[in-house]
């Protein structure tokens, strides 16, 4: 395996475990209302957040902001590096095959059995009726189907459908975006530039028109109405530089992007910056008498969410290239611990409804066992073949795509 390679692979692990992280702390961000809506009452405010707890702790409120500003996008570009290597190797076929049962197959499953487990307790913070049957009639009676985290599987196979539509129909695709990623070794910052125009392109008018906040649901498909078209640039944008290859260009581990993970630390924290100023006034109702400020905030969240992924990408290049056990099983149970992480955090946080601790103590109870119990549900399925079959190894796919 390949140094680009292995910090890749120890940065996945990474990922999921801010994953879990970020769902484990959001019972107790500081700036939640007093009480928890109802489980039967729009607009289901419990889909985003589905406990509310007592105790609090504004730290949660930034590490959140921060998160939500850059790793869904970061998992859409890293999900796209390893994609155009699979299809000159398999052909559009066999992949739309292997995706949707990667993918399609694993979404269904998830939507329909565990999210209902994952919210039951949302339910038992207010029923009248505790049982299971009681319940399943609420559930059902309700005008969308729940999909909790799900929702990235389902635009992740949209896009990967679309790449092997590319492939299959205009191949010469693939070429321009290599070419398009080959200077990207070299001047990181104009790629950089690239990227965050195309994205302002992508993302700013929706979330001129529908808000930044918005989601819609039909059926189990849910999605952020400002952020689909966004996803797709740094999907393409991953696509290209995969297809460019991985040890080389922007993702050299001996490159400028992770000899100068410095200035990235530097240019994260000026975006965040210039994203989270101009949206606390906003919500303070600055933007009334403050014309454009709503636009400035816009455009601070695409600044903010490109100069997080290449901060990121720059560190685990420069210091991630080191074989770790843990985080090689971490990286291979990433994605079976995305997708049932849901249901023990939740569980996890209703439980502890009761008790009087610290908001810092009860999310790092929850992340902890969290962590454990996706971990072990994870390594416990892929003993079987058919949990090995939809899960796969995170290891594998690396060592083809060198």
């Amino acid at each position: 395996m390949t140094r680009s390679s292995l910090a890749l692979s120890n940065l996945r692990a990474f990922v999921i475990l801010i994953v879990l992280a970020f769902h484990s702390v959001l019972a107790y961000l500081g700036s939640l209302p007093a009480k928890q809506d109802l489980f039967d009452s729009p607009p289901y405010s419990w889909q985003a957040i589905p406990i509310v707890d007592s105790e609090r702790w504004f730290g949660f409120d930034l590490f959140c902001a921060f998160q939500d500003v850059y790793l869904m996008t970061f998992m859409f570009f890293l999900s796209g590096l390893f994609v155009w290597p699979s299809l000159a190797r398999k052909g559009s076929r066999t992949f739309l095959s292997d995706r949707f049962l990667r993918l399609g197959v694993p979404f269904v499953l998830a939507v329909c059995l565990l999210m209902p487990i994952a919210h039951y307790p949302v339910y038992l913070v207010s029923a009248v009726d505790p049982s299971w049957t009681a319940f399943w009639q609420h559930w059902r009676a309700l005008p969308i189907w729940p999909s909790g985290p799900q929702w990235f599987l389902w635009e992740l196979l949209v896009l990967n459908a679309l790449a092997a539509a590319v492939f299959r129909y205009v191949p010469q695709a693939g070429e321009l975006l290599a070419r398009l990623a080959a200077s990207a070794g070299e001047r990181p910052g104009r790629y950089f530039l690239g990227l965050a125009a195309a994205s302002a392109v992508a993302y700013v008018p929706l979330a001129v028109i529908f808000t930044p906040w918005e989601w819609t649901q039909f059926g189990p498909f849910g999605f952020q109405l400002s952020r689909p078209l966004h996803y797709g640039v740094y999907f393409f944008a991953g696509l290209g530089i995969g297809a460019y290859g991985i040890e080389r260009g922007l993702l050299s581990s001996e490159g400028l992007l992770a000899r100068r993970w410095a200035a990235w630390l530097a240019a994260a924290g000026g975006g965040f910056l210039l994203w989270i100023v101009p949206t606390a006034l906003v919500m303070e109702d600055w933007g009334k008498t403050i014309p454009g400020l709503q636009i400035v905030a816009h455009f601070g969240w695409v600044i903010s969410c490109a100069t997080g992924c290449f901060f990121f990408a720059a560190v685990f290049l420069r210091f991630g290239a080191r074989r770790s056990r843990i985080f090689d099983s971490l990286s291979e149970s990433a994605y079976g611990m995305y997708l049932v992480h849901y249901v023990f955090v939740v569980w996890l946080q209703y439980l502890l409804l009761g008790f009087a601790l610290p908001a810092i103590v009860k999310a790092s109870i929850v992340f902890s066992l969290t962590l454990l119990l996706s971990w072990g549900a994870t390594v416990a399925m892929c003993r079987f073949p058919l949990g090995a079959r939809f899960l796969g190894t995170e290891r594998r796919a690396l060592a083809k795509a060198r």
